[in-house]
């Protein structure tokens, strides 16, 4: 068997306690399918622990472990987009491999890492930073490597899914279910992360770029969260058959002008009750593809966890290990799959720009000809009604309309919405959700 391969895990937290274990527990199975001996040497931790190996040094000092020559691969487990980062580009600067889960931090300066990384010979690994143990980086950037991919719709964060799956199956609302969800360990003490769309959003921008081979640009994604989702919007949902999750879309637009280009969206939206992306409930991930010439594939299993993320992280340890002593560089698939050289400037659409279905209610006074003045503003602004529900009288007199439109262009729904809270009779702001059937 070849030299034994040297890592170093920065990070001992619920993920990197997961890394140790599996790689103890699964020894003998990572060096018949490697044909290398693994050995973990080095682990970043601020405190000393008494349940790892006496042989593994334990340092504090993170810069120092990152350019050891006692390491081949640096694990960076640790979070945050500052240390972080300054501990990846020690290693790559040292000339060490990197697998890192940190989705925020790659979204953010992934461009200048994975160029660091090329100046060097060396690989940045990142399956688990999206999607814990889904390997969709791998189906993006090596099995559907030979197909166009025209969008793909992913439910990326747990958390968000945890509490739309509670509000629809128990009509429980939405505070009463993230209080579960901190009290579980779904959710942060600050939850802004998951329930305001910025986690999908970081994983969203990774997606993106594999898909269609341009830079990282997190900051072009347009994102809205769950916080303002009522339980009387999840009913009138499932009444119309469909559900409403928080999903991610990544959509090439072709076309002429500005209509072209890229949306990148994370925000709630109505699909169908029977597509099997409604159907992913609880903490569970999923990401749909559809792409030519294969069409649609689904990628479906645990977003997080210790043993879904250590699961990644080591799939990556093993792609590195297999080729570490040759050049990484010519053997390795592309970081964002593309050649460096080749990723494109196709522009990002602005949310005005984008297009979607969507889900209106509106609250008006039970008077003669509402209703006509809703549709006839709607068909004025080419907006195809696909199907309306109205309810009983409430609250002095007032009718909630609930509306489904075909895919408009969302500037045209502004203006249309405009006129509508403009009517007389309307008694409040018009809520909208986007709806998306997949197709």
């Amino acid at each position: 068997m070849s030299k034994s391969i040297k890592l170093a895990i920065l990070g001992l937290g619920t993920v990197g306690t997961g890394v140790v274990h599996l790689i103890n527990d699964n020894l003998d199975e990572l060096k018949r399918r490697s044909g290398r001996d693994i050995t973990i040497t080095e682990v970043g931790t601020r405190r000393q622990r008494d349940d790892i190996d006496p042989a593994i040094t334990q340092n504090s000092d993170l810069m120092a472990v990152a350019a050891s020559n006692n390491v081949d691969i640096v694990i960076e487990l640790i979070g945050g987009t500052t240390l972080a980062k300054d501990v990846i580009l020690q290693a790559i600067n040292n000339g060490k491999h990197v697998v890192t889960a940190n989705k925020a931090l790659l979204a953010e300066h992934g461009n200048e890492i994975f160029a660091a990384a090329e100046a060097n010979n060396v690989h940045v690994a990142y399956e688990a930073a999206v999607a814990g143990g889904i390997p969709i980086i791998k189906v993006m950037r090596e099995a559907l490597a030979a197909n166009k991919i025209d969008w793909l719709a992913g439910i990326i964060n747990g958390t968000g899914n945890f509490i739309m799956t509670e509000m629809r199956d128990k009509g429980r609302p939405f505070a009463d279910v993230l209080s579960e969800a901190q009290e579980l360990g779904y959710a942060e003490a600050d939850p802004t992360f998951d329930v305001e769309g910025i986690d999908a959003a970081h994983k969203l921008a990774l997606l993106a770029s594999i898909a269609f081979g341009i830079p990282l640009q997190f900051d072009k994604v347009y994102c809205e969260g769950i916080t303002d989702i009522t339980l009387q919007d999840v009913s009138y949902a499932e009444e119309l058959g469909y559900r409403i999750k928080h999903v991610g879309f990544a959509v090439r637009r072709d076309g002429d002008g500005d209509k072209a280009g890229i949306e990148l969206r994370v925000h709630p939206t109505l699909i169908p009750q029977d597509a099997l992306l409604a159907n992913v409930n609880g903490v569970k991930n999923a990401v749909l593809v559809n792409s030519h010439p294969l069409g649609q594939t689904l990628y479906y299993g645990d977003g997080a966890g210790a043993g879904a993320t250590a699961s990644a992280v080591m799939a990556d340890v093993m792609d590195l290990v297999r080729v570490l002593g040759s050049d990484v560089a010519a053997k390795h698939v592309p970081h964002l799959s593309f050649q460096p050289e080749q990723l494109s400037d196709t522009p990002i659409l602005r949310a005005e720009q984008m297009t979607s279905g969507y889900y209106l209610r509106v609250h008006a006074f039970d008077n003669p000809g509402v209703l006509a003045d809703i549709t006839r503003i709607l068909s004025d602004a080419g907006i195809n009604i696909d199907a309306i529900l109205q309810k009983p009288a409430h609250k002095a007199g007032q009718v909630p309309v609930i509306i489904l439109t075909l895919p408009v262009v969302e500037s045209q729904m502004n203006l249309a919405i405009e006129k509508i809270e403009n009517l007389e009779a309307i008694t409040d702001k018009v809520v909208r959700i986007r709806l998306d059937e997949l197709a």
